[in-house]
């Protein structure tokens, strides 16, 4: 059966599923909002014992990357992911969550090859990246500064 590339993709497309975008659009908008809303709610709880705010917010972001980890261990954050999409990827949980799950995955090949090595396989472009444009960014900034 001969058929030409143009016939081909109209059958692609009639057996193709639409994809329901708004709906994805959707969840993912509320639930990265509920991931950010309860980094508020810690944010606010630090600073309610007596912390300054500067502080607290760090705090919350360590609290919220431990929560992305644990999580990640217990299973939970996958399918939450499943469920909302780029929602769970955009917060700090998202990148808490991408370090944590190959460290996972890896560990029966050992503590250092396993779990040392393969913990930054999708991370560890991000925090080169970061810090070599943080690096850029602060000297850029020390140089504007003395003009």
């Amino acid at each position: 059966m001969d058929i030409t590339s143009k016939e081909y993709a109209k059958l692609v497309e009639c057996s193709v599923p639409k994809s329901p975008v708004l709906k994805n659009c959707m969840r993912a908008f509320f639930v990265g909002g509920l991931i950010c809303f309860i980094g508020q709610i810690i944010t606010e709880l630090f600073t309610g014992f007596g912390m300054e705010l500067q502080d607290s917010r760090c705090l919350a972001s360590v609290t919220l990357v431990f929560l992305g980890a644990f999580f990640t261990a217990l299973g939970l954050y996958d399918n939450i992911a499943k469920y909302a999409g780029a929602g769970t990827l955009v917060p700090i949980t998202g990148f808490s969550n991408a370090v944590a799950s190959p460290a996972m995955e890896f560990k029966s090949e050992g503590f250092v090859p396993g779990v040392g090595a393969k913990m930054f396989i999708i991370a560890g472009p991000v925090i080169v990246y970061g810090t070599v444009a943080s690096v850029i960014y602060g000297a850029v900034y020390f140089l504007m500064q003395g003009f």
